[in-house]
């Protein structure tokens, strides 16, 4: 079965008495789609294919231009025909959104803009008669600077306890007037910022982002409390935001790190393993041995993976089975679009996630990156913020060659052993929105660098659901960042063949659905066998279940293996598979 890689041609505009919102899939799909939820499969995870709805960009039910919990469970039949087996919600916690809200002002409540304890019960509801997991997403590095024990230790004053449970210290200088440390934010500039009484606090992130003191108590204690509110709720699993930088070295005298600190995993190189400051430090894992102890409580247990941007031997630690169980694998989504490089990637995370004892994680796109479609199109040495600053056109990227090389990377995903996370949208095909204009940007790197660097905005901008209205079907209004008009080709409803009540052949819907659907059949055990005689420039593997995948990624068509061609995520070209093209083929 082949896929065309272009989205189709707009349709005339539906009637007013015409369907807008996605026709709910027939019983065969749902069949297909529903994973075992009983405590007989507590390794679900272990193959799992996850969905990450950002809420505030996916469905908005009341019409206010933020999506919403209830505009979630309105949709959820499309995740459902999908084929995925779990969703996972980024923060939907009360927030003032400095960071897209991960600047958590009640991390055991929801945001009154987006709905209530009751919606997200609901949710979880109709999730699970759907047949699909629930994974949400937690902050424990920080909380929001409104946050009822930040404004306390503000009040409280230095000495208190109140301040112990953030990182509160005195200046340097006569008068303190010079941060404590050189630390720097992850979104630019000093990591500390001083408050009315003289002392300044900890914040890797935004300024409105304080981090918290694991070395307290208190703090241990509420984040246990948190865990269980939630799987209380029914949540399956959790996502663990900036699991690397919970313990820090807070002992006297704080270390500067050097007038041009790294960031990122690059900061890590220069210091000996687990010794960095504040960054994947060896305390960090007691932390999670607790946590695996109040997960394991639960039948079945509930599931955790983390966000640890830490070298692959280092990240094999968060996905112990005493500690969280998964980590997220990141060198995928840097990989270049190159047949030696991605092999090699594939195999280094396969043996991490083994020596572990978890199974792999594979991800193309997430809420802060810019989009595969667009991404996998640049050169590998572009400069990726200097390309969003020329508003996507320095260099200029092919939409039509970029989804065709997209499709291609994401049926390769789908096809090894593992976990596979895929970013709302993706499934449309949607590419990077990179010419917003800076008057509505909200990422708070734009304002925090001085305009330097445009931020992740453009990969989160709301989905369109039909191809007609303000804003698309995500909701009755417009949308609280500007969809381009292009994406009225994207739209689910163009992909998904509302009238015929089944998908549009050759879209990328569709060639989700098909490989989902597949993937369900034919996914088994955590292994696979590379094909040393393959063509340069080509990936093949096989899987011991009984299929393999191709992947061209050199310049020119290449003969398929033998066997039967199951699914391709472009068309052959007489026979033989173009460039830019995955198949699995039975064997």
């Amino acid at each position: 079965m082949t896929d065309r890689i272009n989205p189709p041609a707009p349709r005339p505009a539906p009637s007013a008495s015409a369907p807008t919102a996605p026709v709910t899939p027939g019983t065969d799909v749902l069949s297909d789609a529903a994973p075992d939820l009983s405590s007989r499969n507590p390794d679900w995870w272990r193959q799992s294919v996850v969905y990450q709805v950002y809420p505030r960009s996916f469905a908005d039910a009341d019409g206010d231009g933020l999506g919403d919990l209830r505009g979630i469970t309105r949709r959820l039949t499309h995740l459902a025909a999908l084929g995925v087996d779990a969703l996972w919600l980024s923060p939907f916690y009360p927030s003032e959104l400095a960071d897209g809200g991960y600047d958590v002002a009640d991390p055991r409540d929801v945001d009154p803009r987006l709905g209530t304890l009751d919606d997200f019960g609901a949710l979880v509801a109709g999730a699970h008669r759907l047949g699909l997991k629930v994974i949400v997403d937690i902050v424990p590095n920080h909380t929001s600077h409104q946050h009822v024990w930040f404004q306390e230790a503000l009040r409280a004053g230095p000495g208190s306890a109140a301040r112990e449970r953030y990182v509160f210290r005195d200046g340097r200088g006569p008068r303190g007037e010079h941060p404590p440390t050189d630390w720097q934010s992850v979104f630019g500039g000093s990591a500390w910022r001083r408050v009315s009484d003289g002392q300044w606090y900890l914040h890797l992130f935004a300024a409105e982002q304080p981090d918290l003191n694991w070395a307290n108590e208190d703090v241990r204690a509420d984040f246990r409390t948190t865990l269980r509110f939630w799987a209380d709720r029914g949540v399956d699993g959790f996502r663990v935001d900036v699991a690397h930088a919970l313990a820090k070295d807070l002992s006297e005298p704080l270390r500067d790190l050097g007038a041009s600190e790294p960031s990122g995993e690059a900061a890590l190189t220069e210091f000996p393993p687990g010794t960095h400051p504040f960054y994947d430090r060896d305390e960090v894992h007691e932390i999670y041995r607790d946590w695996r102890k109040i997960l394991d409580a639960y039948s079945p247990p509930r599931t955790a993976v983390a966000e640890a941007w830490v070298p692959g031997a280092r990240r094999a630690l968060y996905a112990r089975r005493d500690e969280l169980g998964q980590a997220f694998n990141f060198e995928y989504l840097q990989a270049p679009w190159d047949a030696e490089a991605l092999r090699q990637v594939i195999t280094d995370s396969l043996a991490t996630a083994r020596a572990a004892g978890a199974s792999a994680t594979w991800v193309l796109s997430n809420h802060d990156v810019v989009r595969h479609a667009s991404r996998l199109m640049l050169p590998p040495d572009t400069d990726g913020n200097a390309w969003l600053l020329s508003g996507g056109r320095a260099p200029a990227v092919d939409t039509a060659a970029g989804l065709r090389r997209a499709r291609a990377a994401t049926l390769l995903m789908l096809a090894l052993p593992g976990s596979a996370y895929l970013y709302q949208g993706e499934e449309l095909g949607l590419p990077e929105v990179a010419d917003l204009p800076t008057e509505v940007l909200q990422d708070p790197v734009w304002e925090q660098t001085g305009h330097v660097r445009k931020g992740r905005d453009g990969c989160r901008v709301p989905l369109p659901w039909t191809t007609t209205g303000p804003s698309y079907g995500f909701g009755a209004g417009g949308a609280w960042l500007p969809q381009p008009p292009g994406f009225a080709a994207y739209a689910v409803e163009e992909q998904d063949g509302v009238e015929a009540r089944e998908g549009v052949p050759g879209s990328t819907l569709e060639l989700y659905r098909t490989a989902l659907r597949l993937r369900r059949k034919l996914q088994e055990g955590e292994t696979l066998t590379w094909e040393e005689d393959a063509p340069a420039g080509v990936l093949q593997f096989d899987r011991y279940d009984g299929w393999r995948c191709v992947t061209n990624l050199s310049a020119a068509p290449v003969p398929l293996p033998p066997g039967e061609v199951l699914l391709t995520s472009a068309p052959l070209t007489d026979g033989r598979l173009a460039p830019d093209t995955t198949a699995w083929l039975s064997r």
